[in-house]
């Protein structure tokens, strides 16, 4: 079945008392998009209740701050126990001067994938959302028990579409996925505007990182500081060096060949410095629409809690008072081939968007702990492709069929990175 997020346009606004409470789980609560989801909650509290979080652990003071200000009824740690988080639990209800709270404490590996699918007080399993903000592709399992689940996933996790793309198509109901990122939700936005027959080709806009502008050459030495100093964004460390190298873009590429249905060679990408308008439409009339807003993640984070409604004065809209001046500029392909071996990947299928997306995990895991440099990290994930793309083809039907060729992608990134030492 079709994974597209498209659903059909509301004939009304969200508004406070029209709908029934909407019901969140989210996952990655103390990460970078699940922070900005809270917020969003905390400035529409008719509209959302927190019913479940689950986080890796390494921020436990924070995840049962959270979890008491809320009041969930579960809590997911992959890497606590339970008393660990009922000690810590304890100390956030003191500090609120509150007595303290007794969810259901889950723990271990498939802790975050059991509260993705907990039991919402819903009339029917779609009114409900999970939110899949975990980092990496261990959101593949939350993502798939989301959706068995039934419930509308709200995904910031593409990695978990990208290496079980397969298995997660087959799995969701139409519109039963929205995307979080902001440029697939821009894109969500736009295809509004026309009848899939009319659309052209998908336009992704990059800001181009801290290193744009530069040559190969010039990347030679760069430290882990310096790929971290995104221009536009404040991310985690992970998505961040993915941007420096474009990968988090190439993953996006096909992220939106799954999600849209679209042909690899119908999405393109530019480069846009200013990071305000976030995707574009081109239609076979030859129009071209454009979503445009400031970069803030709690537009897209707000629009897919709501979807398919928009919710008021999440953030301040551009300025258009003041001159202002945007650019757009082609892809180095050269310096940052990322994006087309992800074509090359996202076209061979299977499990090699699996073995592209886990050798870049080692790699810059490697890079910023200082066993690899800047520009091995795609002379690593380009050999580790190389041998899978030139292997007969493996076909995902299971999340086991992902970890396999995962395992065997890291080993392999492995053995590429010790020799570069």
């Amino acid at each position: 079945m079709s994974s597209s997020p498209l659903a059909p346009q509301p004939s009304s606004p969200m508004r406070a008392g029209r709908l029934p409470v909407r019901p969140l789980v989210i996952l990655g609560s103390t990460g970078s998009i699940g922070t900005q989801a809270l917020d969003v909650v905390r400035n529409h509290p008719d509209l959302f209740r927190v019913v479940g979080l689950a986080a890796s652990g390494s921020r436990l003071d924070l995840l049962t701050r959270q979890a008491v200000e809320f009041g969930v009824e579960v809590i997911g740690v992959t890497g606590a126990t339970p008393a660990e988080v009922e000690h810590a639990l304890a100390a956030a209800a003191a500090e609120r001067g509150c007595a303290a709270p007794h969810p259901k404490i889950v723990s271990g590996p498939e802790a975050a994938a059991e509260v993705a699918a907990w039991p919402l007080p819903v009339a029917e399993p779609r009114d409900g959302v999970v939110l899949n903000g975990i980092t990496g592709s261990i959101g593949l399992a939350p993502t798939v028990a989301a959706l068995r689940a039934g419930r509308t996933l709200a995904l910031a996790n593409k990695e978990s579409l990208i290496a079980g793309g397969p298995l997660v198509k087959a799995i969701a109901e139409p519109g039963q996925i929205v995307p979080v990122d902001s440029e697939h939700s821009a894109l969500a936005q736009c295809l509004r505007a026309g009848r899939a027959d009319e659309v052209r080709r998908l336009i992704l806009t990059a800001s181009g990182g801290p290193f744009r502008g530069r040559r190969r050459a010039d990347l030679v030495g760069v430290t882990a500081e310096q790929a971290l100093a995104h221009p536009t964004w404040r991310m985690g460390p992970v998505i961040t060096i993915n941007s420096a190298t474009l990968v988090n873009k190439a993953l996006e590429v096909i992220e939106a060949h799954l999600l849209f249905d679209i042909s690899l060679d119908a999405i393109d990408v530019v480069i846009h410095p200013q990071s305000v308008v976030h995707s574009m439409v081109e239609f076979i009339d030859g129009s071209t629409v454009a979503h445009c807003s400031p970069p803030n993640m709690r537009l897209p984070i707000a629009l897919a809690l709501a979807w398919p409604y928009r919710l008021p004065a999440v953030i301040p809209s551009c300025d258009w008072r003041q001159a202002t001046a945007w650019t757009f500029e082609p892809v180095d392909g050269e310096t940052f081939p990322a994006i087309d071996i992800a074509r090359q990947v996202g076209a061979a299928g299977g499990v090699a968007p699996a073995a592209f997306n886990a050798a870049n995990e080692e790699a810059v895991a490697a890079f910023l702990a200082g066993r690899l440099d800047f520009l091995g990290i795609m002379d690593v994930v380009a050999a580790v492709t190389e041998k899978f793309l030139a292997a007969p083809p493996v076909p995902v039907r299971s999340v086991s069929d992902v970890l396999d060729a995962e395992r065997e992608a890291r080993r392999l990134a492995d053995e590429l990175i010790g020799g570069c030492r």
